[in-house]
């Protein structure tokens, strides 16, 4: 299967929490195929528990998205932003 008929299903969620400063704040970003052939990069963000703000991009080809969601990731990591922790660490494997 190519590029143009594959589904999109990039996902990357980022958090930012700092208890001294009471700051936790989720942003989302992921790649969505449009009905005319385009890749949407779409952004979500806000306060963790909340319903937050989204904005959306709407670019021709999958490469253009990978590039600009790549590039909102690298900002909003500089910016102190991490992929989330798993809540509890893996267990032994069941026989």
């Amino acid at each position: 299967m190519n590029e143009a008929t594959s589904p999109v299903n990039d996902t990357l969620l980022l958090r930012r929490v700092d208890p001294a400063r009471n700051m936790a704040r989720y942003y989302a970003l992921t790649l969505e195929p449009t009905l005319f052939g385009e890749v949407a990069v779409m952004r979500h963000w806000g306060r963790i528990g909340t319903r937050g703000r989204s904005k959306s991009c709407f670019l021709g080809s999958m490469e253009a998205a990978r590039a600009a969601l790549d590039r909102q990731a690298a900002r909003k990591q500089r910016r102190g932003y991490a992929p989330p922790r798993p809540s509890c660490p893996p267990g032994p494997p069941s026989p």
